[in-house]
């Protein structure tokens, strides 16, 4: 069943939203610097990830099917060159083809149907430029006991899902993170394929 994210932002159903930027964004953005380029973040929420990510010289688009979600992303102050896109992920033109060099992945993957991953996995490979990179925080094992989302997934199916068309060039398990989620999330730098 589709998730109706728009009535859980009105109803207050968003243990998603947590105020502030990931913390091991934060802090890989702290040791590695500021990524360059165009930046999507997809499932952007009320854009603390997408702030966190923009500075004067960089370009950064957070994108969210509820509408709720981008009206409260625009009602914050600019931290660089941001923008938001009320978009299907799925469904964005064909004009956004290779065009941005990261993508920066938080809630997203584990947000989607799991049947829909190979197509998410698709979509981010047609989005980034060749030379172009996904930076994910992966959601290994939420802990609840009913059906997502969030859904959980395991290395083997990362490899599974994204091999055919990335290269894990590093992944670690960050230590800095939201509570309650210590030891539970996989980060990743994901080359694009050059070969596609």
């Amino acid at each position: 069943m589709q998730t109706d994210w728009e009535a859980a932002y009105h109803a207050g159903e968003t243990p998603w939203e947590k105020g502030h930027a990931h913390p091991a964004l934060l802090r890989f953005l702290a040791e590695a610097g500021e990524l360059g380029g165009e930046i999507l973040v997809p499932g952007c929420g009320f854009g603390h990830d997408v702030r966190a990510l923009s500075t004067p010289r960089n370009r950064v688009l957070g994108l969210d099917l509820a509408p709720f979600a981008i009206s409260q992303a625009e009602t914050f102050p600019r931290a660089g060159d941001e923008t938001y896109l009320l978009a299907d992920l799925f469904a964005l033109p064909n004009e956004f083809n290779a065009r941005f060099d990261f993508v920066f992945e938080h809630t997203c993957f584990c947000a989607i149907d799991p049947l829909q991953r190979s197509h998410y996995v698709e979509t981010v490979a047609r989005l980034l430029k060749p030379n172009g990179h996904l930076l994910a925080i992966f959601f290994l094992n939420p802990d609840h006991d009913e059906p997502g989302p969030p859904f959980g997934v395991t290395r083997q199916e990362l490899a599974t899902l994204f091999e055919p068309h990335f290269v894990f060039e590093k992944e670690w398990v960050p230590q800095s993170t939201h509570r309650g989620r210590e030891g539970r999330e996989l980060m990743s730098v994901l080359a694009r394929s050059s070969s596609l």
